[in-house]
């Protein structure tokens, strides 16, 4: 009968689907109500709802399983909760999916596809690597730590290791000039007034200063005016009007030989001519040039402690003994240039250039010496070291010349002065 067969594939797909009605009750009535009738339908309408069941069982399993990996990571709690109310599989199974997406962790270690960055950025990281770094880094300027020395008013002049001969002469020659201009006036600064009394103070004049002979000479000269008195004067009175010059007794036996060797061999008159005065006791080619230079006006290189040590500075020789260093000097000047050369280099080595600390940032030639910057190269701490007249100071004679009063220099006090 059509009616047997029908109660028959009921139970028969009833039994296969008996898993899914213990799932889904529900689902299971709903599809046997919309079960359509006709003729050959009822084993049609048991498979179709076998599928459906088997269908649900499947979503049930699913759920199940999204169910207990939600548990698992501890947001499935709360999304389990819904499901019961609602009695839904798949209204449970949809915020249980979207709650465990972010708390899973891949076994695998690899980022979630929602972790990935997008298309852009990929492209923006590629186009920064493939920048090229900069061939040449910059860096930034260090910081100054000190001041800055003060400059010369001219570039300062630095001569190559082999300056020719030319080179030599023509900047030897250019200091000279320069000097010129600076001391007009340059004359020898000990007091005389014939040949006699200057020979007399320029053999006094060594180891010690040209100021401490003038004060001294002139009570000397006062009681012994030629060289017949001092010849015949008694030593101990000349030893002590010649203490306060240092080395006395030496510089008594000095004076006293070379004023007996006048009288008797030149008639009392001072010889002028270097071989003669050479002969004389305690006469040698500086002092002789000296007496040359400014009683005859014969020229002559005076090469005493400050022309020694500014030719050196300049470079201008390099030799060490005073007749060596007078011949080389005297190559690179004419003759005629000779004695105001001297007057030049004493002047400038006793007020600016001095042995110990020159005053490099008040030279007028440091443009031009090679030295520049062994002494104060600040301009207003080198003003204070400057000595004499340029620094108006009185100069070292009792009675200079007219120029030199013109010029603005101040004589020197007389001994004991205060």
């Amino acid at each position: 009968m059509p009616g047997g067969e029908e109660t028959a594939g009921e139970r028969a797909a009833a039994k296969k689907a008996t898993p899914a009605r213990k799932a889904s009750a529900a689902g299971t009535a709903s599809g046997r109500d919309a079960a359509p009738a006709g003729k050959g339908g009822s084993t049609d309408k048991g498979a179709g709802r076998g599928k459906k069941a088997t269908a649900s069982a499947k979503k049930a399993a699913s759920a199940k399983k999204a169910t207990t990996s939600a548990k698992k990571s501890g947001s499935g709690k709360k999304a389990a909760a819904p499901a019961k109310k609602a009695g839904s599989a798949k209204k449970a199974t949809t915020p249980a999916k979207k709650a465990t997406t972010p708390a899973m962790k891949p076994a695998s270690g690899k980022k979630p596809e929602s972790a990935k960055k997008p298309a852009s950025a990929k492209k923006a990281t590629a186009l920064i690597k493939k920048a090229p770094a900069p061939t040449k880094p910059l860096v930034a300027p260090k910081k100054a730590t000190a001041a800055v020395p003060a400059a010369p008013a001219k570039p300062v002049f630095r001569p190559a290791r082999e300056e020719s001969c030319t080179a030599l002469v023509r900047r030897a020659r250019r200091i000279n000039r320069e000097l010129a201009k600076v001391y007009p006036y340059a004359h020898t600064e000990l007091d005389f007034e014939n040949p006699f009394q200057l020979l007399v103070a320029t053999v006094l004049s060594a180891q010690t200063t040209d100021l401490r002979v003038n004060q001294t000479t002139p009570a000397l000269f006062a009681r012994y005016p030629t060289p017949e008195d001092l010849a015949a004067a008694n030593p101990e009175e000349v030893e002590e009007i010649l203490r306060p010059t240092g080395f006395f007794r030496a510089k008594t036996k000095a004076v006293m030989g070379l004023s007996k060797a006048l009288v008797e061999d030149f008639g009392g008159e001072v010889p002028d001519r270097l071989e003669d005065l050479v002969k004389l006791p305690g006469v040698g080619r500086k002092t002789a040039f000296v007496v040359l230079g400014n009683a005859f006006g014969q020229p002559g290189i005076t090469v005493d402690t400050h022309f020694k040590r500014l030719v050196h500075r300049w470079q201008w020789t390099a030799e060490t003994d005073p007749d060596k260093i007078e011949a080389a000097v005297g190559a690179l000047f004419p003759k005629s240039e000779w004695t105001d050369l001297s007057h030049r280099v004493i002047w400038h080595g006793r007020r600016i250039c001095h042995a110990r600390k020159p005053a490099c940032g008040a030279c007028p030639i440091a443009h031009l010496c090679p030295a520049y910057g062994e002494g104060e190269t600040d301009p207003e701490k080198a003003r204070k070291l400057l000595k004499y007249e340029k620094a108006g100071l009185p100069g070292q004679r009792l009675k200079p010349p007219q120029a030199y009063l013109d010029a603005g220099g101040k004589p020197a006090p007389p001994l004991g002065a205060g």
